[in-house]
């Protein structure tokens, strides 16, 4: 529901909530600030010299030509595929890692790992071809991909219908862009019962306890309007686990330093030099191929973290500036009443 979901921000309601989403997932970037002191940097700040080595070794890559690259990467056994922007970002951050990783050994503190599991979410949910402009969308499918950022590789997944209440009978546009049955909803369990499965799946993988995680989405919608209205047709609490989430798109724009009309997942998957999975709207395969960039980015260096959050029902920027802070325990759903 990719290019979808952006067609129908603009008509999911009337309160000017959209032009929130939008401003903030699609016009205004996360801005790249002065790079932050934090404990990870050698004395504290920008001085140390290992940053003037990675200066240096960043300047003569950039001088490098698609072929240099290549074989450059090749050289160092590091992924070769990609476009140049790409492969340059990859090399520098390998040799990043590798001097600020001797410059801990020599006694300095070691560079920042955020989080143990990151926990891919891509809804789909029900759609008409020409959305009314009150038109109501509902999940219809719950997938999660978990992503361990140790071993860095795909480790457990989630998936379950849900059964839409308010338009219980799906479009024919819907079953098509989706490949989901009428069937499929018509036998699945309500939403609150399928959350409640969810928040029971994330418990006993010790996530938000014994285990640090964060969410991670295609986008800001998932989270801030399809979450969000679902919650309040099916009269339950927004989960305080989902308050807090990784927008990848911002991530992938501002560590390759692309515009975010290069951020779409096709898009994403190309530049990366990679190929879509299994089959497009679905949401566990959605999820799946939005956790392969994850996992690629992870091993080019970019350090994942939190940059979206909801607060008074309102979508909010977290600027790269503020604390690192993953997703919350899991409890079970609340009633509004």
């Amino acid at each position: 529901m990719d290019e979808h979901k952006e067609n129908i921000l603009v008509k999911m309601s009337n309160t000017g909530e959209e032009e929130t989403v939008k401003a903030c997932s699609r016009v205004c970037p996360e801005v790249e600030s002065v790079p932050q002191v934090s404990p990870s940097q050698p004395n504290g700040d920008y001085s140390h010299p290992v940053y003037k080595e990675i200066s240096l070794a960043n300047g003569h890559i950039n001088r490098m030509s698609k072929d240099e690259l290549r074989f450059k990467l090749a050289a160092l056994q590091l992924d070769t595929r990609g476009v140049k922007d790409v492969m340059k970002k990859r090399l520098k951050s390998h040799y990043k890692k590798q001097k600020l990783s001797q410059s801990a050994a020599e006694g300095d503190s070691p560079t920042d790992t955020y989080y143990d599991y990151i926990c891919v979410v891509d809804f789909e949910a029900t759609c008409e071809e020409d959305n009314p402009s009150d038109f109501h969308h509902e999940i219809i499918e719950f997938p999660m991909v978990l992503i361990n950022t140790h071993t860095l590789e795909i480790v457990d997944s989630f998936q379950e219908y849900v059964k839409p209440e308010l338009n219980p009978q799906l479009s024919d546009f819907c079953v098509k862009l989706t490949g989901i049955t009428q069937k499929l909803v018509d036998e699945a369990d309500t939403f609150p019962a399928v959350l409640q499965r969810v928040v029971t799946w994330l418990q006993e993988r010790e996530l938000g306890t014994k285990y640090k995680y964060a969410i991670l989405t295609d986008g800001a919608w998932d989270m801030s309007k399809f979450l969000n209205i679902q919650c309040k047709l099916s009269r339950i609490r927004y989960p305080q686990f989902a308050k807090k989430w990784i927008n990848i798109r911002k991530s992938y724009g501002n560590f390759y330093k692309v515009p975010r009309t290069q951020t779409k997942l096709s898009t994403m998957l190309e530049k990366l030099g990679l190929k879509y999975e299994g089959r497009p709207h679905s949401g566990l395969d959605d999820s799946r191929n939005i956790g392969r960039i994850a996992l690629r980015m992870l091993q080019d260096g970019c350090q994942l973290r939190v940059n979206e959050r909801m607060h008074a029902g309102q979508l909010l920027t977290v600027p790269s500036s503020a604390p690192v802070e993953g997703s919350a325990a899991p409890h079970p759903p609340r009633s509004r009443d």
